[in-house]
């Protein structure tokens, strides 16, 4: 199930895009894309680029404006074509001003969802939120607070498959383009996983060290960490071990008590994830193996 990001009208009035581009280094490429803005009758007003040495993989990201009147996202894309063929990219071009249609998956603890649902109804991530999703009914009130519709969608060991029907049908009725597990706590399927490559991110605690199962801030407490931090990354079939995006550790000592622990945790949880989803939804984070370029 894949589904495409949004294209724009064309435009009547100056129009910024973002190009991102991944390919095999090699001279000339820089040269061929700027080039090929300023035919367009394009300005570029951010350009940033990192080449991989170890792998000899280039990665590019250009933000840039037309004129008024100037080619359309379809012809522009059209125009871009050959010299994409000619240097084997991966590239894709969209309206800088395009929200991604966003799905919010979360479980019991509404820290993360909070954030995102303030920050959207703000203006300060470019997304659209047209539902949240959860196993359970206890954020139902938080949803609604922000007039977002919500989907209840029990996960049982015999409702399982349904259950993953379901999400996906919503994904493709909703149209969306990104989808967000603010401290969803099951497991989505292989195929589910694989239909969105990219296009899921997840947080979770990053423990030094490491502590599973339930209540981790309490375990950690209990070892006396002096360091707490966040996760955020995609998703991959692998559990907990797709490319990650953003990081945050935070130091603690002796004086915060397990709730206190608890506290902090899920606010440097909440800064790691809007961090992630903001840098993927301004189409700053390129894929480079099971590492990211995150052009931040």
């Amino acid at each position: 199930m894949s589904v495409p990001l949004p294209h724009v009208a064309q435009p009547s009035s100056p129009t910024e895009y973002v190009l991102t581009i991944t390919c095999p280094d090699r001279p000339g490429l820089v040269a061929d894309v700027t080039r090929y803005i300023f035919e367009c009758g394009g300005n570029i007003v951010e350009s940033q680029q990192f080449e991989d040495r170890l792998t000899t993989r280039f990665f590019m990201r250009v933000h840039f404006v037309t004129v008024s009147g100037g080619l359309g996202p379809d012809e522009l894309r059209t125009a871009f074509a050959p010299i994409g063929a000619k240097h084997a990219m991966t590239w894709e071009m969209w309206n800088a001003r395009d929200p991604f249609r966003t799905l919010i998956m979360v479980s019991r603890l509404g820290h993360c969802l909070n954030d995102l649902l303030f920050r959207w109804s703000t203006g300060s991530l470019n997304i659209e939120v047209p539902a949240v999703v959860s196993n359970h009914t206890d954020l139902a009130p938080l949803a609604d607070a922000y007039g977002i519709p919500f989907h209840h969608i029990p996960v049982t060991p015999d409702t399982k498959q349904q259950a993953d029907r379901r999400l996906r049908g919503l994904v493709g009725e909703l149209g969306i383009h990104l989808v967000v597990l603010a401290r969803y706590m099951q497991v989505l399927s292989e195929d589910f996983a694989l239909s969105l490559p990219d296009r899921i991110i997840n947080i979770h605690h990053s423990f030094l060290p490491s502590f599973k199962g339930a209540k981790p801030y309490h375990q950690a407490f209990a070892r006396g960490v002096k360091l707490v931090g966040a996760t955020a990354h995609f998703v991959t079939p692998q559990l907990d071990e797709g490319p990650i995006i953003e990081q945050d550790v935070l130091r603690v000592d002796h004086r915060l008590g397990p709730d206190e622990l608890v506290t902090a945790g899920q606010e440097i949880e909440s800064r790691v994830l809007t961090r992630a989803v903001r840098w993927r939804t301004d189409n700053r984070v390129l894929l480079n193996g099971d590492r990211t370029v995150v052009f931040s």
